[in-house]
């Protein structure tokens, strides 16, 4: 079946459900969410705990109350969402080739909107070696675990080991606790500070170097800074953190990766080289909360409005990328107008001193009043590429300590 909509938005998380939100409220026409779930809404449906905003009566929202609440948005807005349904290559330029239940379509649009999130890198992409056993998780599998059979160890373990530092890690514990899981130990990589998870032990500066048991697991294997191993007794792991876009459709079309976070290059208004396909959310990066990737998502229609109503696709663009203890930096190309960067560390630095450069030129050199942390990101102000040449070479941002 051959269809044709205005804008196709593969992706019913919350920048997808956002963008289709505002885009249909905001007369595009004929706005189509695509969600290969079974209901959509994104990763908020499995994070039962608060930190998504607010009611309309000022009562915070837990994630699957934030979920329904962006789907009702979506829908009351006039974007038709399909669940069920993936969207598995491209057939032209702006054409996608879908499975759905009801058979195989093509579908052509306008503009495209891609929306498709991110995951956790799984043991297996991670290297940590050992047998196979039952009890490995990521936290979007526990939290689904948790969703599917309710808050019951015996569906998930009686004794676990969380690997990550970051918030997700502090999410992972939680759901643990609740479903009245024993946390022997928080394994992360990066120091972590030792009452970060409360009365849960923390080995900061240690790794995981292997899985232990048959069948089901009975321990990891762990190596500190210092050399030292030891065997931690558990039978359950869950593997935090670490994102990985999913980009399979943005590589499927070429579509240039920014080469610190492997998500489309983008310019400041989310658009890619290709003219007509827009990304956004985390899609871009990983590891954003909710409320960020669904204003990027609202932020992102402007532009699509401006290439339905037959504006200019920009060129080109110059590309940015990050340096020395810096992990990533978007957005990936710098048009004509400055745009704020956001960027993330690979390990704390306390007041670096952050630095902006073209063609070895330098632009910009300021100290940071504050710290970067490696699991949460930090926008620069617009005067930040205020002075950046659109026909000069690459923009690189770096950081003095």
């Amino acid at each position: 079946m051959n269809r044709t909509v205005d804008v196709l938005v593969v992706g019913a998380g919350p920048a997808g459900l956002a963008a289709a939100a505002r885009l249909s409220a905001s007369g595009a026409g004929r706005v189509e969410v695509l969600e290969r779930e079974r209901a959509a809404g994104g990763v908020p449906r499995h994070c039962a705990r608060p930190g998504f905003g607010a009611d309309a009566r000022g009562l915070p929202l837990d994630g699957p109350a934030y979920a329904r609440r962006a789907v009702r948005a979506a829908l009351r807005a006039g974007a038709t969402v399909r669940t069920g349904v993936s969207a598995t290559g491209w057939a032209g330029p702006l054409t996608l080739d879908v499975t759905a239940p009801t058979g195989l379509e093509r579908i052509r649009a306008r503009a495209v909107v891609l929306a498709t999130g991110a995951r956790e890198r799984p043991r297996s992409a991670r290297l940590v070696p050992g047998s196979r056993p039952a009890g490995v998780l990521t936290t979007g599998e526990l939290q689904q675990l948790v969703l599917r059979f309710g808050a019951r160890r015996e569906h998930i373990g009686r004794r676990a080991v969380v690997v990550g530092g970051d918030p997700v890690a502090r999410d992972a514990v939680r759901t643990l606790r609740h479903a009245g899981v024993e946390v022997a130990a928080v394994v992360a990589e990066p120091p972590v500070g030792r009452h970060a998870f409360g009365a849960v032990p923390v080995l900061g500066g240690t790794v995981v170097t292997e899985l232990v048991g048959h069948g089901r697991l009975t321990g990891v294997s762990v190596r500190g800074g210092d050399g030292r191993t030891a065997t931690l007794r558990c039978d359950t792991v869950v593997f935090t953190g670490d994102w990985i876009p999913d980009h399979e459709l943005a590589r499927a079309r070429r579509l240039p990766l920014a080469p610190g976070t492997r998500g489309p290059a983008t310019d400041g208004s989310f658009r890619t080289p290709e003219p007509g396909i827009f990304a956004v959310g985390n899609l871009l990066r990983g590891g954003e909360p909710a409320l960020v990737a669904a204003a990027e998502g609202r932020a992102a229609a402007a532009a699509v409005l401006d290439r339905l109503d037959g504006r200019p696709w920009p060129g080109g663009g110059v590309p940015v990328t990050a340096s020395g203890p810096l992990r990533w930096v978007t957005p990936g190309l710098l048009g004509p107008v400055a745009a704020p960067l956001v960027l993330r560390a690979d390990r704390r630095l306390v007041r670096p001193v952050l630095t902006v450069t073209q063609d070895d030129v330098p632009l910009r050199r300021e100290r940071l009043s504050g710290s970067l942390a490696p699991w949460r990101s930090v926008r620069l102000p617009l005067h930040w590429t205020s002075g950046v040449d659109p026909t000069g070479g690459p923009v690189v941002v770096g950081s003095e300590d």
